[in-house]
């Protein structure tokens, strides 16, 4: 079992299960969905690598709690939104039946709608800093979520629907060449961009020069497709016990993945390859970055 900063995940827990979105019992209901899915448990890969940016900055771990939270709130309520019928109409998530099945779709859309806004909330009142820093790093996580980021993502990704599959297992190389072109697109902004916003919102309350920032954001976007790649695998190879979730969801939807335009052993290639691209990114750092590697590792490793 390859180590994780559990130090950095418990703080990211602890805080989380602290807070509360209801001041009255009208909305009890809601704060408890919105609950529910939040504290599903998992390792908090998102918030953990905001607090382990934050400590390779020079920084104290608590001081981003704010802002690792509202990532973490963030990154479910794409989950609940995901899990929807519309979209891919999933029954388990982080071993339990998700939101919608539980509370209903409309209570579910609410609970992502409301994790969204009370993210915005937290940031803004909890995160200190200097206000120029708050509000910049406030920017970054939101561009990170819109349309050029996370929620465009989720859009190439239910209007791409099968174009790309026929060129499975890496047969049709012109399909493929195509395929890899949108794919990068695709998970460059629906993971990849809220990964990358986990390690430089930190940077940016730190004030971190644009020379750090550039060395942070490379490693940032190599995590981002490392993730990516992992996550197809799994979903191929894992079992509903061992991801929380259905295994095969993206071959039922006709996704276009790693795994389909490259075949699973070209696909774990292309995952070692991108860890050692991390890796070397990490290496050009010029300051501790420990925990960084960790997760890196750990990530990369979830496919064994």
């Amino acid at each position: 079992m390859v180590a994780y900063p559990d130090d950095l995940r418990e703080l990211v827990e602890h805080y989380l299960g602290e807070l509360r979105f209801s001041e009255r019992a009208a909305t009890e209901g809601l704060g408890e969905a919105m609950r529910y899915s939040l504290l599903a448990g998992g390792k908090r890969i998102r918030p953990v690598l905001c607090l382990a940016a934050a400590r390779s900055a020079g920084a104290e771990p608590a001081v981003v709690l704010p802002a690792a939270a509202a990532i973490e709130l963030i990154h479910t309520y794409s989950l609940i939104h995901d899990d929807l019928p519309a979209m891919d109409d999933d029954e388990l998530r982080r071993g339990r039946a998700t939101s919608h099945v539980v509370y209903g779709e409309d209570v579910a859309i609410l609970a992502g709608d409301g994790l969204f806004a009370e993210a915005i909330r937290l940031f803004s009142e909890r995160q200190s800093g200097e206000p120029d820093r708050v509000l910049a790093a406030l920017a970054e996580l939101v561009s990170a979520t819109g349309v050029g980021g996370m929620v465009g993502g989720q859009y190439r990704d239910v209007t791409l629907g099968t174009a790309g599959t026929a060129a499975s297992g890496g047969e049709h190389e012109e399909a493929a060449g195509i395929g890899v072109d949108a794919l990068r697109e695709l998970h460059g902004l629906k993971t990849g961009r809220l990964i990358a916003a986990s390690v430089l919102v930190p940077l940016i309350l730190a004030g971190a020069d644009e020379r750090a920032m550039g060395a942070y954001r490379r490693f940032a976007e190599e995590l981002g497709v490392l993730f990516q790649i992992v996550d197809d695998i799994l979903d191929v190879t894992g079992s509903d016990a061992e991801l929380g979730k259905p295994h095969g969801s993206d071959e039922r939807h006709g996704k276009l993945t790693y795994v389909s335009l490259f075949g699973l052993e070209r696909a774990r290639e292309l995952a070692a390859e991108s860890h050692a691209s991390a890796r070397t990114a990490l290496a050009a750092i010029d300051a501790p970055t420990a925990d960084l590697e960790l997760i890196t590792d750990f990530i990369h490793t979830r496919q064994r």
